[in-house]
């Protein structure tokens, strides 16, 4: 029996390791040893990688982890920073699926305050990634929180996804560049503004080998998402996230979950924005998805796509 070139493998060291067309392209890393799971490395059609851990110039910002979920204003409960108390725990995965095109799987995910051992709120992610043509691919991830109880989440620019890239892609830290869907670049021209997607992209290191000149990583926002388009909090040192509490606060509870999708495009080229809208138009025709109950032999759960 012959392996799909799209897997996902659990690894030791609570690691799933993200396989397209045979080649390694993310993990997503769970472990408990850190406060927050997150994907990295995220690695480009070149084979360099895009993100990196932590900041080039700042260690107070050893939070920024790669590609990751976090929010300062749970409740008031800061779940960005790195302390002692606030985590993020992978409770259990609901389903793998290998095939291919593509390969996807489902977590849930407890957000505790570091006092009462039942979650403030519970997060269902599910990850799809999907290999395209010369290297490129795309990581589609869509996460729905509930709330056990009225919970509001606090006007802030930080939450919920969050890309931090390598060094040479940055601005200040690199030869990278900012780019909203407008064609506006920097920080300045794209701070705190809607779009439907930003992106960072740079020149490719000399020793990665590529035929190519540059590359780099598109952010979309999904326009289902409330507020969409996002307001983005982007900085020249080398981070992007779109900032879904920037204009007021958010309301959770039983009876009102929260459901946010987003795409990563890792691709090779600048963010010229024509370039970017086809892809920003398939994923906004694009189905969600949705974790089901299985009917098939020794599989509890399976991952659909919410035909209309």
């Amino acid at each position: 029996m012959t392996l799909p070139s799209c897997r996902t493998e659990p690894l030791p060291g609570r690691q799933f390791t993200i396989i397209l067309n045979d080649q390694e392209r993310t993990r997503w890393r769970f472990d408990e040893e850190t406060p927050r799971p997150c994907f990295f490395p995220i690695v480009g059609p070149s084979g360099t990688c895009l993100t990196r851990m932590g900041h080039p110039g700042a260690p107070n910002h050893d939070h920024h982890r790669s590609v990751w979920w976090a929010h300062n204003a749970v409740a008031c409960v800061d779940f960005w920073s790195e302390g002692k108390g606030p985590r993020i725990r992978q409770r259990e995965w609901f389903a793998i699926e290998d095939g291919e095109e593509e390969t996807r799987f489902a977590v849930g995910l407890d957000w505790l305050d570091g006092h009462d051992p039942a979650p403030l709120l519970r997060q269902e992610m599910i990850a799809c990634a999907r290999p395209l043509e010369g290297g490129e691919w795309t990581l589609e991830l869509q996460s729905t929180w509930t709330a056990p109880g009225a919970t509001e989440l606090g006007k802030t620019n930080f939450g919920f996804l969050a890309v931090r890239v390598a060094k040479h892609l940055s601005e200040r830290f690199g030869s990278g560049v900012l780019t909203g869907e407008t064609g506006g670049q920097g920080e300045p021209a794209l701070f705190g503004k809607p779009s439907r997607w930003t992106d960072y992209s740079g020149p490719v290191p000399a020793q990665a080998g590529a035929d190519f000149e540059k590359e780099g990583i598109a952010f979309f926002d999904h326009p289902q998402n409330p507020g969409s388009p996002a307001n983005w909090h982007v900085r020249e040192d080398g981070w992007m996230g779109p900032s879904f509490n920037r204009n007021g606060p958010y309301a959770l509870g039983p009876d009102r979950p929260l459901t946010l999708r987003y795409l990563l495009w890792m691709h090779r080229g600048d963010g010229e924005p024509t370039r970017m809208l086809p892809r920003y138009e398939a994923f906004a025709a694009t189905p969600a998805l949705s974790v089901i109950a299985s009917s098939k032999p020794h599989v509890m759960y399976e991952i659909v796509r919410q035909e209309t």
